[in-house]
């Protein structure tokens, strides 16, 4: 049976960038991994952030965003379907910051993938600085992500001390606890810069499997608050970018700004934007697409804009 593990983490914590470690991982092992993508809405800017691993050992592919849930559910299973059928050893799965984890383990245990896959290990990646102050949703999402997850991986720990990723476990177990789940995800927990992770690691990450808990469920994502926008075909500098991505996480009219992605193309070749809070990364790479996508929660489309139309 092909293993499959899910990578799930909130928007901006990091999942992408610990995907590419990962899978790297995996090929250099032997393994035939395919990596199917699911960004929060229709355009899929993480599988141009990928495209690089793509080659014989690892396939890429994505399931399309802005739809409702049995809509989404439906595409999830048919590419299920067609990756069972292209050899793989692994299906590596990175779902959207704002993904209903129910649905990852509905689908695997329907007929004909329950014959097909088996679940390997469920990862969740949490910002080691983690923001104390998160909406009721946000919450949420960051408790029910965490609840099943054999490995808790603390993502940017280099950038903080022992004390803040002490205190961002000690507000993961709050949040469970605040869900009706019993669990302490301490055990569970490896705090290490991603350049750090050894093949032991890795090792200990992908036979971490999952945990079976139980907790309430509190609506969908599609009543979150949760929303994206988008704009195409700007032209706009990387320095111009890089101000304006900056400007927009501490403007407030902006509404509560998690992530700034996309790419906008400059001479020949393209610029790569990736940013949150935290962090901003401005790069020259080889291929893209031209759209900006701003995603975040209760967002003022018009306040936005002015940074961006």
């Amino acid at each position: 049976m092909i293993k499959v593990d899910l990578i799930t983490g909130f928007l901006g914590s990091g999942k992408t960038t610990f995907l590419k470690r990962y899978a790297a991982y995996l090929t250099a092992h032997g393994q035939r991994i395919g990596i199917l993508e699911n960004d929060h809405g229709a355009v899929n800017v993480d599988m141009m952030f990928l495209h690089e691993l793509e080659g014989e050992n690892c396939g890429l592919d994505m399931v399309a965003g802005a739809c409702d849930a049995d809509c989404h559910r439906r595409r999830f299973k048919t590419k299920l379907i067609a990756m069972g059928m292209s050899g793989y050893d692994r299906v590596l799965i990175e779902p959207s910051g704002v993904f209903d984890i129910d649905e990852f383990f509905d689908v695997l245990y329907e007929e004909p993938l329950d014959r097909w896959y088996e679940i390997g290990s469920v990862i969740a990646v949490v910002d080691a600085d983690l923001e104390e102050d998160l909406s009721e949703s946000a919450e949420y999402l960051l408790a029910s992500q965490a609840a099943n997850a054999g490995a808790v991986l603390l993502s940017k720990a280099g950038l903080c001390g022992a004390k803040e990723a002490d205190a961002t476990v000690e507000h993961i177990d709050r949040a469970l606890r605040h869900i009706g789940c019993s669990r302490s995800v301490r055990g569970a927990v490896i705090a290490k810069d991603w350049d750090s992770l050894t093949d032991s690691d890795f090792e200990r990450i992908r036979d971490s499997g999952y945990v079976a808990e139980n907790y309430v469920k509190r609506g969908t994502t599609d009543d979150s608050g949760f929303s994206s926008l988008y704009y195409l075909n700007k032209k706009f500098t990387a320095d111009a970018l890089r101000s304006k991505a900056e400007a927009v996480f501490k403007d407030p009219s902006c509404g509560r700004v998690f992530r700034v992605k996309g790419f906008v193309r400059e001479g020949e070749g393209w610029i790569e934007l990736n940013a949150t809070r935290q962090s901003v990364s401005v790069r020259r790479v080889s291929a893209g697409q031209e759209i900006i996508i701003v995603i975040g929660e209760e967002l003022n489309a018009s306040a936005v804009a002015e940074y961006f139309e």
